[in-house]
């Protein structure tokens, strides 16, 4: 099956994957920004904390693939900003142009703490409540983020929307390049 056209944003929880596409859809109407752990807690009507909490990770990752085969087989023009483990659905690749925001742990754990709102969006992270995991998951999936990327930005000491705007130039010639 071919390539939806949408924009994947892949990276370690906490990254900023969801203002980046907000800020991109800002930029560029033709788009709109979809959440998938937004969808997921949609679907189910319970928090992703609530999620782990009962059902376990096994099962929020199926519900990851659900939301995945969902995506590429309905959504277009879409900025879709993905939870830290999205990467390993099995279909990623069909759903559009995957990009991987690249930072390194402590900087992103300090983008997380400065946030006007840390302590909500720490407690919203269950895999980071341990920061020591944390970081050892961090250190077990950045490798793995960059095989399956279609385009790799490293986004420290870069703004939203300056960022927003790399992605969408690379985007744009990654797929100029296909034609």
């Amino acid at each position: 099956m071919e390539k939806a056209n949408n924009i994947v944003l892949i990276g370690f929880m906490g990254v900023g994957k969801g203002a980046l596409a907000r800020e991109m859809v800002r930029q560029d109407s033709s788009l709109y920004a979809l959440d998938t752990d937004d969808m997921i807690e949609s679907l189910t009507n319970t928090r992703i904390k609530k999620i782990f909490e009962r059902a376990g990770e096994a099962a929020f990752r199926a519900l990851e693939q659900k939301t995945a085969d969902w995506l590429a087989q309905n959504v277009e023009n879409a900025v879709v900003s993905t939870g830290g483990g999205f990467f390993k659905v099995n279909n990623l690749e069909r759903i559009g142009t995957i990009v991987y925001l690249k930072a390194d742990f402590d900087w992103i754990y300090k983008r997380i703490l400065n946030a006007p709102n840390a302590k909500k969006k720490l407690k919203k992270r269950p895999l980071f409540q341990d920061v020591g995991k944390a970081e050892k998951l961090f250190e077990e999936r950045f490798e793995a983020y960059e095989k399956v990327a279609d385009i790799v930005l490293d986004v420290t000491e870069t703004d939203t929307e300056e960022m927003a705007k790399r992605v969408l130039e690379n985007v744009k010639v990654k797929n100029a390049g296909k034609s």
